[in-house]
């Protein structure tokens, strides 16, 4: 166990069915396999870290996530090559995923960085980045 790796993190959402639909196949893409599962929430582990997805309660709603606010701005995740993104922003425009900065893409985060943006349901931006 490596002393200051991420343990896990939980992600509350506005629609957890929505939600499973859009991070499940992607993250099982990135060899996360399914974890936990209940009536509120279900989970992805890799190795010794997965990520959680918990429906906010009703109470809770009434002020929507955005990125610019406090708080958690984007996920990035590591991929295995520029081919992966490449394979993985087909893989988005085919299920109806709006690229984030296509008129830049896939450098829209500099000359030698290569990756895709896109947006979850509750439009947190994901990042998927080659090496």
């Amino acid at each position: 166990m490596g002393k200051g790796l991420i343990h896990h993190i939980e992600i509350y959402v506005s629609d957890l069915k929505r939600s499973i639909e859009f991070w499940g196949w992607f993250l099982e893409e990135l060899g996360y396999s399914p974890y936990q599962k209940w009536e509120s929430g279900q989970s992805w582990k890799i190795e010794d870290t997965y990520i959680v997805f918990v429906q906010t309660e009703e109470r809770f709603l009434d002020v929507s996530y955005h990125r610019c606010r406090v708080g958690l701005n984007h996920l990035a995740f590591h991929s295995s090559s520029r081919l992966h993104v490449d394979e993985m922003t087909n893989k988005l425009k085919a299920k109806g995923i709006d690229i984030l900065y296509p008129d830049k893409h896939p450098f829209a985060g500099g000359d030698e960085y290569y990756a895709v943006f896109f947006e979850d349901p509750d439009r947190i931006k994901v990042e998927l980045v080659a090496p």
